[in-house]
């Protein structure tokens, strides 16, 4: 990779950060509008699901190819790419006069963010070195614990604002001024990149790599993001597990014919980097459906509106928002104890809500009384998120940072996509054969407690390897 052109920090920061914002709100906007959308375009309760599922599965699907075609080409062009492939999908989901055009619609901004997102951790590493690098992180880390949260709650405020008919629709037209925006401040603050290949050689981007690992990938989403758990199901989950064997056979053969694997997989022999993808993936499965599980319990148990049940979150935003720049300024000399105290406020919250949540159920104590224990997750959150993303790609060199970081994202993805399919699963079924809400509530919760417990394990493990590091320094 090229050396490139000083940029100031805030303004090269601005500019990967607001396009990466609303690719992550995208995520989970469209949750509170799935009702209206079907009303409005005569929609089937499946149709409605690949609203949510098509964005999903575009946006993980192509994560690491993008994260090596902009290391080996350039990422300010590949992050521009996907900003306008973004864009575009939002305007034509906005005016979408079916649902097939607005399915295919989110299936392109979906594409636009699975581009756009690794090359702003790649940028960040090319760009930024030792506590300024842990400082970019830091914002980094706000962007995404505040763009889980923050989702519901635009969305609700849209649908209050402009009505069930119009309100999903400025869901995705609010998209259009935003990402061209992203576009001018991209082309102003972020340095030209593109990478000039020598007289006569050959971009080489391994297509079988790429192919048999977006397939592979693919496969193993499909049934999650669409929470359906059948024989078909299973057997293209399996499939999944051969596609990604032979995706590691392959780039492993790759390499030692002299060629550029699109992965090269002995990026996992690093213990930091293997640890920090276990471990974000296990933070994602449990953390993110907490922001699912707790509106549907409000919702359909206690008939609080959707609004209410997404201002819950705020206050967690709120204090993720502080937390993650301070852990930035600081991660570098604590290591991994930050994240151990990170999973330890999250663990604190999920045990805080299961003792509150009876009282609420009773009317004892108003349902807002939840935001107080959840709100310990923005702490959490925000010790965790980004100090991973520091102390993970720490140890790997600029010119793959784009991939390194594309296989971080690919771990939240999965982790997202896993959990929020099979805990709110938990409550439901109990539901179904004929248990209290509370009792189901209680039981996804413990599941939740029970993978960020397995997050914090891995955690102390890897702050061990840290102090024998030390000692050998």
């Amino acid at each position: 990779m090229p050396a490139v052109a000083q940029t100031h920090p805030k303004k090269l920061l601005f500019a990967l950060l607001i396009p990466l914002f609303m690719a992550l709100v995208a995520v989970s906007v469209v949750n509170v509008a799935l009702t209206p959308i079907g009303t409005s375009l005569g929609a089937t309760s499946s149709q409605t699901q690949w609203v949510v599922s098509g964005y999903a599965l575009a946006f993980g699907v192509p994560l690491v190819a993008a994260g090596r075609i902009g290391d080996a080409s350039g990422r300010r062009r590949m992050f521009i790419l996907g900003i306008i492939a973004f864009t575009l999908g939002s305007l034509l989901s906005g005016i979408a006069v079916n649902t097939n055009i607005l399915i295919a619609a989110r299936v392109l901004q979906g594409l636009g963010a699975g581009l756009l997102n690794p090359q702003t951790t790649g940028i960040i590493q090319q760009n930024f070195s030792g506590q300024a690098r842990a400082r970019a992180y830091g914002m980094f880390g706000t962007t995404v614990a505040l763009a889980v949260i923050v989702g519901p709650v635009l969305g609700g405020f849209l649908l209050k604002i402009f009505g069930d008919s119009l309100g999903w629709r400025m869901m995705f037209l609010l998209n259009v001024p935003i990402g061209l925006a992203g576009i001018f401040f991209a082309l102003r603050w972020i340095p030209a990149d593109r990478v000039t290949l020598a007289k006569g050689k050959r971009l080489d981007l391994d297509p079988i790599g790429m192919i048999s690992l977006a397939v592979a990938t693919f496969a193993f989403l499909l049934p999650f993001v669409q929470r359906t758990f059948t024989l078909v199901s299973w057997l293209v989950l399996a499939l999944s597990i051969a596609l990604f064997a032979f995706f590691v056979w392959w780039e492993k053969r790759y390499k030692r014919a002299n060629k550029p694997p699109m992965l090269d997989i002995d990026l996992l022999k690093e213990p930091a980097f293997r640890n920090g993808i276990l471990i974000v993936t296990l933070y994602f499965l449990g953390n993110t459906s907490v922001w699912l599980v707790i509106p549907i319990y409000v919702q359909s148990h206690l008939h609080g509106s959707a609004l209410l049940a997404a201002l819950i979150g705020v206050p967690s935003a709120l204090l993720s928002a502080f937390a993650a720049p301070w852990a930035g300024k600081r991660v570098l000399a604590a290591g991994r104890r930050m994240m151990i105290v990170g999973f330890s406020f999250s663990m604190l919250a999920i045990a805080s809500t299961l003792l509150l949540v009876t009282w609420v159920d009773n009317d004892t104590l108003p349902v807002w009384v939840l935001a107080f224990p959840l709100s310990l997750l923005g702490i959490g959150g925000g010790l965790t998120i980004s100090p991973n993303q520091t102390l993970t790609l720490k140890s790997m060199p600029p010119e793959v940072s784009g991939v390194a970081g594309a296989v971080m994202s690919l771990g939240q993805r999965m982790g997202t996509a896993v959990g929020t399919a099979l805990i709110p699963s938990i409550m439901f079924g109990l539901v179904e054969v004929g248990y209290h809400w509370n009792i189901g509530f209680i039981a996804a919760f413990s599941a939740i407690l029970l993978m960020l417990a397995t997050g914090l394990f891995f955690t102390v493990m890897d702050r061990r390897r840290e102090i024998r590091e030390d000692a050998r320094v």
